[in-house]
């Protein structure tokens, strides 16, 4: 393995947009540095669900729905 060709890896404090804080190791920074969070897991709509709507442009849904009626369950 090469020397002096990577990154150092040393620990770092992670603060989540609710205030919680975690340690760990990273490559980010400095010794000691801190990493504050715009988006996370507890505010991102990928991990909360989000508020998720169906937009119906051009009446695709609408169509697709026609054409599948009673398709199951029948």
């Amino acid at each position: 393995m090469k020397k002096n060709i990577h990154p150092d890896y040393h620990w770092i404090t992670v603060v989540m947009t609710n205030g919680t804080e975690y340690k760990t190791r990273s490559t980010y920074g400095e010794e000691g540095a801190r990493m504050n969070l715009d988006i996370d897991p507890t505010t991102h709509p990928a991990w909360t669900g989000g508020d998720q709507r169906l937009l119906d442009r051009g009446g695709r849904v609408s169509r697709f729905n026609n054409k599948f009626k009673g398709f199951i369950g029948s």
